[in-house]
């Protein structure tokens, strides 16, 4: 169980992120890349990404294992990868040794450390190209769909804390979660408390998260809790290039076609749909069933927040009809 406790001040400084962080779903898609867990959701992509990570790039397996702890230094928090990878670059070299220790000790094993605790510039330098290298192998080709898929969470719960205040954004994390005022509870493979001391939370939805959410081990950096989210199944298949029908409308018909290019732009309610499309609510959630069903949207319930968004195969089909 994971107890996150709060002060009154903490609460006016819990933050959403807007989008992903890059290289928290670097680190916990090489988690899920070794593993089996959730096939429907990650087994195709799991197969691309195998077949096409170079073996140069495997060891970063052993820096980020897919049970226990992975170095808190590899998630710094940043807006963007670039920004990121310059903040690990200039990580404090007793920060990294003292990472690597509890890595080390958890694994039994100095080899994927090797050069970074004896601060090795080149061994740095190897580090941040090896992560630059697996963004690009492993989540370059499908960021339009992470971030549509993180962009639709972010906008149902923010619905939510409007509606429902916090006690409704922090029950919406998990099914499991408990808010007791002032502590927060959520499923954790360990029991830990985290205290938080008026410095506030930042949430941070990501892709790759699974089962339950996680938190850094330093107590003493800045406090973040990583959440899972609900993803599309088919969001790694692309199946339709060959398609290249000359009108979605043709295909579709104009309202259909017309709703799935708007919820391909921007996630919406089904309120907000009719209202963009120009139907009645009642005409705007038939089709948006009918679309559903025939597998190119997919629909999201988050608290009281029902949004609709686009699939990987709608991507794909988009893309052929223009």
């Amino acid at each position: 169980m994971l107890r996150v406790h709060f002060t009154g001040e903490d609460l006016s400084r819990t933050l959403l992120s807007a989008g992903p962080d890059p290289l928290w779903d670097v680190l916990l898609s090489l988690h899920q890349l070794p593993g089996h867990d959730g096939a429907l959701t990650f087994g195709p992509w799991r197969r691309q990404v195998r077949a096409e990570l170079p073996p140069s790039l495997r060891w970063l397996g052993g820096l980020a294992p897919p049970r226990g702890y992975s170095p808190d230094f590899l998630t710094p928090g940043a807006d963007g990868l670039e920004h990121g990878l310059d903040l690990i670059a200039s990580t404090p070299l007793r920060v990294i040794r003292q990472d690597l220790r509890i890595l080390a000790v958890q694994q039994r094993s100095r080899a994927p450390a090797r050069g970074l605790a004896d601060g090795s510039a080149a061994a740095m330098r190897g580090l941040v190209d090896a992560l630059r290298r697996y963004h690009q192998v492993a989540l370059a080709p499908f960021t339009r769909r992470i971030e549509r898929s993180v962009r639709t969470d972010v906008a149902a719960r923010g619905r939510t804390l409007q509606h429902a205040g916090i006690e409704g954004l922090f029950v919406g994390l998990h099914h499991q979660a408990r808010w007791r005022p002032p502590v927060l509870e959520l499923p954790y493979p360990v029991d830990r408390d985290v205290r938080l001391e008026g410095r506030g939370l930042r949430l941070v939805p990501s892709f790759f998260c699974w089962k339950y959410p996680i938190v850094l081990r330093d107590p003493e950096r800045t406090p973040v809790l990583v959440f899972p989210l609900e993803r599309d199944f088919a969001w790694s298949v692309v199946d339709l290039r060959s398609a290249s029908p000359r009108s979605l409308e043709a295909l579709l018909g104009r309202t259909r076609a017309s709703i799935l290019s708007t919820v391909a732009t921007r996630a919406c309610s089904t309120s907000e749909l009719a209202a963009r499309v120009g139907v009645s609510k009642s005409m705007a959630s038939q089709h948006a069933t009918v679309l559903r069903d025939a597998g190119l949207i997919t629909t999201h319930r988050i608290g009281r927040q029902v949004m609709h968004s686009s699939t990987a195969a709608a991507d794909t089909l988009l893309e052929s009809a223009s």
